[in-house]
């Protein structure tokens, strides 16, 4: 599986991508809005991990939003530090498929991308 990472902390993104890895996937990282929605528009992902709170652009969702204004349909699971139910909602009605407030485990990280990824090729497939 090919999956974006957008994360601008470097301890997260490190623990993520060692991870994500180990499992097995192919991870492009970015660590800013502007050049993340660059690659997700540029290239086929079969997941995004989009941190909420970027630097350039100030906001994930604006990515997010953006991104689904060009029609990018690629399963997005959100990171962040904002956990409380309003901030999952905000997030979800952008256009998130997903949201995973941090400090999260790792195990649930994975579980969630890769059911999005599932569901993502029987969206494409239908």
């Amino acid at each position: 599986m090919r999956i974006l990472l957008i994360e601008d902390d470097k301890n997260v993104a490190g623990f993520v991508i060692k991870g994500l890895r180990e499992a097995g996937h192919n991870v492009i990282h970015t660590d800013n809005a502007t050049a993340g929605q660059a690659r997700a528009t540029s290239e086929q992902f079969d997941v995004i991990v989009l941190d909420r709170m970027l630097p350039e652009n100030g906001d994930g969702l604006n990515v997010l939003t953006s991104l689904r204004k060009q029609r990018i349909d690629t399963p997005v699971l959100i990171l962040s530090g904002l956990g409380e139910a309003s901030s999952k909602v905000t997030g979800l009605r952008a256009g998130g498929d997903d949201y995973l407030a941090k400090p999260f485990a790792f195990s649930e990280l994975l579980a969630r991308v890769e059911g999005l990824a599932r569901r993502g090729q029987i969206t494409r497939t239908s």
